[in-house]
């Protein structure tokens, strides 16, 4: 895939931007190549790892020479932010691993995510109001729902850049390592942590905390309901019962 390599584990994808050139600058190639990752993760739903690599680049954004000669017609089309919104959507809970920086379009794509694990060296920002735009790939919806309506302003109104103690601290990642060796192990153990639960149940678990506030109760009842009806409730729950009374 153009932008991307792509490993296949038997319950995973691990999808690493492949741009060293152009520093993963996000180009409508690997947006097409995004597209075919969400296409099989969409029919064969496992868990998706993402990541730029241990080189100390993540994304440094949307290619800055393409998105110069896009137009309203290209903007109204909505070339980044609809790949981004189809990560967001996928089945089954994805990880963002992120080394060095991810600004822009690159950390857009990171938010995406539902986790995201950083090296120390990892820098976010949106400095998109200093190009003459917006940050209109997911940042002005999504930033706020991570770290609060009015830090999500003030990064976005001034463009600041969030380090990685920071952004731990407001919530923006959900953990963070001390060496890049580290990063991908620490992602991939939080996917095998996941992966312990029951698939039906994470994917109802997601959608359920992805939904509208005006769906709820209702959402959470019939998901629930669903799971009663489970064969692997009953056998994960029958084990558990087995397990305390040592049998």
């Amino acid at each position: 895939m153009s932008g991307l390599r792509v490993e296949e584990q038997p319950d995973r994808l691990v999808v690493t931007l492949d741009r060293p050139e152009k520093s993963n600058a996000i180009d409508a190639d690997l947006i097409a190549a995004l597209h075919e990752v969400c296409a099989e993760l969409e029919t064969r739903p496992r868990m998706l790892l993402l990541t730029g690599g241990t080189e100390g680049i993540f994304a440094g954004g949307a290619d800055i020479a393409q998105l110069r000669e896009r137009g309203r017609l290209e903007a109204l089309a909505a070339i980044n932010s609809a790949a981004f919104a189809r990560v967001r959507a996928l089945p089954m809970p994805s990880v963002a691993a992120v080394d060095g920086p991810a600004l822009g379009g690159g950390a857009e794509l990171a938010y995406a995510c539902d986790l995201r694990v950083c090296t120390g060296r990892a820098v976010f920002g949106q400095p998109e109001v200093r190009l003459g735009i917006l940050a209109g790939a997911g940042a002005t919806h999504r930033l706020p729902a991570l770290v609060g309506e009015a830090r999500a302003k003030e990064l976005l109104f001034t463009g600041r850049r969030v380090g990685s103690a920071e952004a731990l601290r407001i919530g923006l990642v959900n953990r963070v390592v001390a060496a890049a060796d580290e990063l991908l192990p620490t992602a991939h153990g939080l996917i095998d942590e996941m992966v312990k639960g029951s698939a039906l149940a994470l994917r109802l678990t997601k959608l359920a905390v992805d939904a509208p506030a005006a769906a709820h109760p209702h959402l959470d009842l019939v998901s629930q309901a669903v799971l009663f009806a489970d064969e692997e409730k009953h056998r994960r729950m029958t084990e558990f019962l087995q397990r305390r009374r040592g049998g």
